[in-house]
């Protein structure tokens, strides 16, 4: 049984290790989105809403962002596949949203934009 505990050990570290890679690649696709979007405790509106704790979030929902009627009456509640389909054309799942951006298509950035975007809280602080 000697041998067994490294291996488990290693597979824990890897886990682990995985994850933070993932969030590093997230962060790099999150400058796709910069230029109309913030996150942090500073974060504000902008071109497009603050995404702080967007997961959970009604569409529509940010006080203070002037939102398209489309957007607002979507009734869709964020969640990681609903973004991960929503974020590989916005047009197509919102259509009249003023959301204007080509979309994400690979599906692992799309994993990793996410894992990066759920860091934030509703208040900007990083969950980790």
């Amino acid at each position: 049984m000697k041998s067994v505990w490294p291996m488990l050990a290693f597979v824990a570290l890897s886990a682990t290790g995985a994850i933070a890679q993932d969030i590093a690649a997230g962060e790099k696709s999150w400058n796709k989105c910069r230029a109309c979007h913030q996150v942090g405790e500073t974060a504000r509106n902008g071109v497009g809403p603050q995404l702080n704790g967007l997961f959970g979030r009604h569409s529509g929902a940010v006080e203070g962002y002037s939102y398209s009627v489309a957007n607002k009456n979507s009734g869709i509640t964020w969640d990681e596949a609903v973004f991960g389909e929503y974020i590989k054309d916005p047009k197509a799942k919102i259509p009249g949203t003023k959301m204007v951006f080509a979309g994400i298509k690979n599906e692992q950035e799309i994993k990793d934009l996410i894992a990066f975007l759920k860091r934030f809280s509703k208040d900007g602080k990083p969950t980790e």
